[in-house]
């Protein structure tokens, strides 16, 4: 009873300051200086025809650094907790027969989900998207995968290695933009081109691209561990 009272006293409470905040909204009739910038320049100083990629990648580029940071770190806890597990139970359980509708499902609609992905984060300065909305498009992938074959092996090294090299990838061009720009993963390290064209942007596409492997290869494992977890399960 105590619990439930306890309970219903921190949603009231919660409420409360969200129902505050609702009542004294007044919302900004014009933009802040740093918003002005970025709407009225980055174009110019970046390249980018969408000002979102612009801002994460570069204004932003150490706050996208520590987010990639931590999907890696939960992916690694995931996976030795899920270890542990396994190494307790070694016995697999027998699954339900894969049915004929989702195996060849996958084999049609696997190699168009993997091209989606590839399509979202390399066009992410041109069209709204980006390299983690693209890596976790190709993990839905190989969800389908899981799902249809989830007896077959799954290739954790060069998934690994994936993940490894385009880390390091992405913090070499960080610091190729302290060196040779004007700042931690400046795109200007390449020419700008054309805004709008799809080699524009300086090295922002060459970012997401690596974001995008990044980010799918750490949800793959994830996926690829609470799978053979199961299986043990």
């Amino acid at each position: 009873m105590v619990k439930r009272l306890g309970a219903l006293l921190l949603l009231l409470a919660i409420g409360g300051i969200f129902t505050s905040l609702l009542v004294g909204y007044v919302p900004d009739t014009e933009l802040n200086d740093t918003a002005r910038y970025y709407a009225y320049h980055t174009a110019a100083d970046i390249g980018s025809a969408n000002i979102v990629t612009a801002i994460v990648i570069t204004y932003r580029g150490l706050d996208t650094l520590g987010e990639v940071t931590v999907l890696f770190l939960a992916a690694a806890i995931l996976g030795l907790v899920l270890a542990r597990g396994r190494r307790q139970a070694q016995a697999r359980r027998a699954l339900t027969p894969v049915g004929e509708l989702l195996t060849t499902g996958s084999r049609v609609l696997v190699p168009l989900i993997m091209l989606l992905g590839v399509y979202v984060f390399i066009n992410g300065h041109l069209t709204p998207g980006g390299g983690f909305q693209g890596g976790a498009v190709i993990a839905s992938g190989v969800l389908l995968l899981l799902l249809a074959g989830p007896r077959k092996p799954f290739a954790h090294s060069l998934i690994a290695a994936v993940e490894s090299l385009a880390g390091v990838f992405y913090v070499v061009i960080g610091l190729m933009g302290l060196v040779l720009a004007g700042g931690f993963l400046d795109s200007r390290v390449l020419p700008l081109g054309v805004l709008g064209a799809l080699f524009s942007a300086g090295t922002i596409p060459i970012i997401y691209t690596l974001i995008g492997l990044k980010v799918g290869a750490e949800f793959s494992v994830m996926l690829s561990d609470l799978a053979e977890t199961e299986e043990l399960g």
